[in-house]
């Protein structure tokens, strides 16, 4: 008989689901997570404390990885590091915690453009601050993400 067919396939602990899951929204796999386990880049035991309290706070596994889920979209729209520590910190303020809102801006070209609501037209701005009166078409107006 194979090795394979002897071993037992063992249920997840809840703080193996959480901690399997902070790793998830940070772009890993299982067979990753496993492997920089095996290749000691992740020391697993170091995520377990944090997991628990986070398990306590939330009072199942499923909260919790909601939980976890919702500070990475909050992290990661702010460009920000976060841990497991940073979801026990943040967990009165979790129904606070929104991604940060992604703003597009019209442009023509290098210019950006106004409306105006008084003349009911575009203006594009050029690089000594004069409005110009936008003359081109809707399509030619391209929205951009501006921080």
């Amino acid at each position: 008989m194979s090795d394979d067919k002897n071993k037992k396939i063992t249920p997840e602990t809840d703080i193996q689901k959480v901690v399997n899951h902070y790793f998830y929204t940070r772009g890993l796999s299982l067979d990753q997570i496993k492997e920089s386990a095996r290749k000691k880049k992740i020391i697993y035991g170091r995520y377990t404390r944090a997991a628990k309290e986070i398990l306590d706070l939330a009072g199942s596994a499923e909260k919790a990885r909601q939980a976890i889920t919702r500070v990475a979209e909050w992290a990661k729209s702010r460009n920000l590091e976060y841990s497991l520590e940073t979801v026990a910190k943040k967990w009165l303020e979790l129904d606070r915690l929104k991604p940060k809102e992604v703003i597009k801006k019209p442009f023509y070209g290098k210019m950006p453009l106004i409306w105006s609501n008084t003349k009911g037209k575009w203006y594009a701005i050029n690089d000594d601050g004069e409005w110009l009166e936008f003359v081109g078409k809707e399509e030619e107006i391209e929205w951009r993400v501006v921080d």
